[in-house]
Formats: C-alpha cells, structure tokens, sequence
C-alpha cells in the first residue's frame, strides 16, 4: 500500500534546475518556506546535460586551436586533442553526474527538497508520486511555479522514430568519441557540438533546412561556418532530410538534394519546445486533457495568465500560478532563466507580504524587462559569436528608427591576439535617443566583449557619453572607438 503525506508550504517548484533553485532561494531569502520538487538531478540540464558539459568539449579545441595560432606558441605544439583527457574534464564539470553538491546548497539554503514527479490536481495543489514510494499531496499558500526547463523537438522525418539517435542530452554526455557522425540542425546546438566531435576525431557532417545560425547577422555566421569547414566538418546548408534508417550499426539519411548521407552516430538538434506535458495544467484550465499544452502566457514577473490561475476555484484568492525559464517559453537560455528566476521569487514574497500589486513597473526588480529589450547570447564555436539585444530587422519590426555600423575586427588588440585574426562587428543603434538597441561580435574569444554591451543596452547608454568610454590599449575592445568611429563621432 502507497503511503500518502500531506504538506503545506508558502511556494512550490516544480523542477529544481538552475531557474528552479533560483527561484526557491530569493522566495526563502524573502522569508517564505518552499520546497523544490525534482524527478531527475538537482541542477538540472544546464548543469548536466547541456551548457557545462558542451562547454567542457570545446574549450580544449579552442585552447589548443588558439595555441596554434601564435607563433612562438604555434611550433611548441605538436599534439591533438587527447580525446579520453577532455572527456574526463567534462565528467568533472558535471560532478559525475551525481548532484550531492546541489543537494547540499538546497538543504543549507533553507529549502526542502522532494525527488520526485509533481502535477497539478487543481489550484495550488500539486500531486507528487515520490521516488521513495510516498505520494505528496502539496498545498501552497502563495505560489506555484514551474521550472520544468523544456525537451527536444523531434522533427517528422520517416524513419526516425523508435531509432536511437542522440540528442544533445546523448552527445554530451557520451563517454566515447564516434567515428562518424550526422548533425541535423544548423541552430547553436548543432553548430556547438559539431565542431566539439570534430576535434575530438569524429568525421562529421552538418546537414540544415536553412542556414547556418541563420538567427544572427549573416557576416558573423559565414565566420563561424568558415571555422567549422576548417575543422573539416562538411557542411550542407539549404537541403532538408527526407528519411532516416539504420542498418549494420550506422545511420543512413537521404536528404533532398538526392545526397546519402551515413554515420555512425546521428545527433538531432532541430529546437526545443517547454516542457509541460504531464503537468496536469488541464485541471486548472490550461490545456486541453489530450496531452497538448499550448505555450503558456506569461506577464512580467512570471505570472500565468488563463481561466482558473486566478484562483475562481479557491475563493477568489488571487493569481497564484507561475512558470519561469524554459518553461516559460519566452528565452530559453540559463542565464536569462536565472535572471526572471531573482525576478519572480521576488515578486511572489513582495505580493504575499503585500508590497506589491498589479504590474510592476519595467526595470523594477519585479519585472523581466531584459527579456524584451536585452538578451546576450554567445555561440562558443572557434570563432565565437556573441550577440546582444535587437537585431536590425527586430529593431524595424518594432517600429524603432534605427541605422547599423558594421566593421572588420582589426585592431591592435587583435593583432596581438592571434595570425590572421578574423572577426566582425555591428552596433544597432536607436536614431531618435542615440541609444544602442543591439550589438554582434564574431572572432576569436568575442564573448568577453559582449558584457560592456549589455551594459550599454540596459542602461540605455548615450553614444556621446559612450565615445568618453576609452579602450584599454592595446585589447580587442579598441573594437569599440573603431565602431563609433565609423558611426561618425
């Protein structure tokens, strides 16, 4: 017989990633109880599955690669990557696999912790079918929010489903290098750990619907597509895939070109959609009971917006529902989720002590402004690509009077840094304030660069104070007099 406990707390989180955790931690700071309700590892994609062990694969590449690149350096190197070296180092980053660490934080932090699977049974209740045999039925005074990050999209390609192919989850936590292997999807993920598998030993081959990272400025794309093809990664843009089989160990996929195209190991990286499926959002009005849950309305601190999250079903007591990060489906990037995270766990202690009410006010520590306006984002390929903010054709799209200034990276700064450095860069700027609206820079190491322009987006900083900014000589970041420069000031 399954033994069933009652529980009540102020918030409850279902999913304890990264977003999750930071979400219980500034509820708690501001003095509620909460609980963290987990059916895999405490930390969640990002700290075992994606950004950490991707980013633990390329940077020996990138080290190694950018060793070779300076004379002096360049002829005291004469190795490969050592491919059973850099997994281990992943394994590092990823503790193993194993989340005593973050369980330890949560308990220090104040936080309960319950492994397990939540759903919601009705307005601020959550069901959670426990993984030591215990049922919990969870009752929250204030909040619900769910953390659940989001999961692969998988594409109707005939043939692919019941295979075993990898998805970034698989690749990046392989604990072998392939000999061959077939990316589907020119997004980040694709383009990221290709290149990774590249250096690593694995032939590899890039297959794309559209473009390559075709999200961002087309120049700063064409240098990472030119780093790839000179890690040998064969690249096949604008050609869609037309079936997957598998046969004698490897797979074989006809793309529409008329091309055949066969690996040992297939990756698929074609998106990621919220994952809410099983969340039982139908019982408070969300979703249709068939296992099909539209994107969820969010406002600016999190806030769900739809028929029963406005607590018609528990006596009026006011909205009560949340969903943040990946879930949220807004910007699915760590940092950013982590970001709405301080801002809605402090939204929810602010209106349960009565200090807040209705919409807060944008940039106020309640609101995901930056989530609008500007979100950094990096490709750590070799080169890098780093971006913040709206892109010209956002920028129009919303109606902003807006003008570009584009520029090679070729500074002192650059030069030292490397042979043959290649990079680009673009501010987008806001006619009538004088204001950056965005940026994008692509070479080796832009992504240390991409901070001073989130900082200039945020604080809406003008362009003739931003001339008084001086570049420290001689760095990449001369980049930034040479842009406003060619702006005309």
């Amino acid at each position: 017989m399954t033994a069933t406990l009652e529980r009540e707390f102020d918030v409850i989180v279902i999913g304890a990633g990264a977003v999750g955790e930071n979400v219980a931690d500034r509820v708690v700071q501001g003095g509620l109880t909460a609980v963290l309700v987990e059916a895999e590892l405490v930390g969640g994609e990002c700290s075992y599955w994606a950004c950490m062990p991707s980013k633990a694969l390329l940077r020996p590449g990138t080290a190694l690669h950018g060793a070779q690149t300076v004379p002096g350096a360049g002829e005291a190197v004469t190795r490969t990557l050592d491919a059973s070296a850099v997994l281990r180092r992943r394994d590092y980053f990823t503790s193993n696999w194993q989340d005593d660490s973050q369980v330890k934080w949560v308990e220090d932090s104040g936080i309960e912790l319950i492994r397990g699977r939540g759903r919601l049974t009705g307005p601020r209740a959550v069901e959670v079918s426990g993984r030591d045999g215990v049922t919990y039925l969870l009752t929250a005074r204030h909040a619900v929010v769910l953390s659940t990050g989001s999961a692969p999209a998988v594409p109707p390609i005939p043939g692919l489903a019941g295979l075993d192919y990898w998805t970034t989850r698989e690749a990046t936590s392989a604990h072998s290098v392939p000999q061959s292997l077939l990316v589907l999807g020119g997004g980040v993920a694709g383009t990221e750990l290709a290149q990774a598998f590249a250096r690593l030993g694995a032939a590899v081959t890039l297959v794309a619907r559209g473009g390559l990272l075709s999200m961002y400025p087309k120049d700063a794309a064409e240098l990472v597509l030119a780093g790839l093809r000179a890690d040998g990664v064969d690249v096949r843009l604008g050609t869609g895939t037309e079936s997957v089989s598998r046969d004698d160990g490897s797979f074989t996929v006809a793309l529409a070109d008329g091309a055949i195209v066969s690996a040992e190991r297939l990756l698929v990286t074609t998106g990621r959609h919220p994952a809410l499926d099983g969340l039982g959002l139908e019982t408070v009005g969300l979703g249709s009971g068939d296992g099909k849950v539209p994107p969820l309305r969010t406002d600016s601190t999190g806030l769900v917006q739809g028929t029963d999250v406005d607590g018609s079903h528990d006596g009026g007591n006011g909205s009560w529902l949340y969903a943040v990060g990946d879930a949220a489906g807004k910007v699915m990037l760590t940092h950013q989720g982590k970001y709405s995270a301080r801002a809605t766990g402090d939204a929810i202690a602010a209106r349960a002590k009565g200090e807040l009410e209705g919409t807060p006010a944008p940039w106020s520590r309640y609101a995901q402004t930056a989530n609008e306006h500007a979100v950094p984002n990096v490709v750590f390929t070799d080169p890098e690509l780093a971006s913040i903010g709206r892109s010209v054709e956002q920028a129009r799209k919303d109606g902003y009077n807006v003008s570009s200034v584009e520029i090679p990276i070729s500074v002192a700064g650059s030069s030292l840094h490397s042979e043959h450095y290649d990079g680009w860069a673009q501010l987008v700027v806001d006619e009538d304030k004088k204001v950056l609206l965005g940026a994008t820079f692509a070479g080796p190491d832009v992504a240390e660069l991409l901070h001073a322009a989130t900082i200039a987006v945020v604080g809406q900083v003008p362009l003739d104070r931003l001339w008084h900014a001086v570049p420290s000589y001689p760095t990449v970041s001369e980049v930034w007099l040479r842009l406003l420069e060619e702006y005309g000031l």
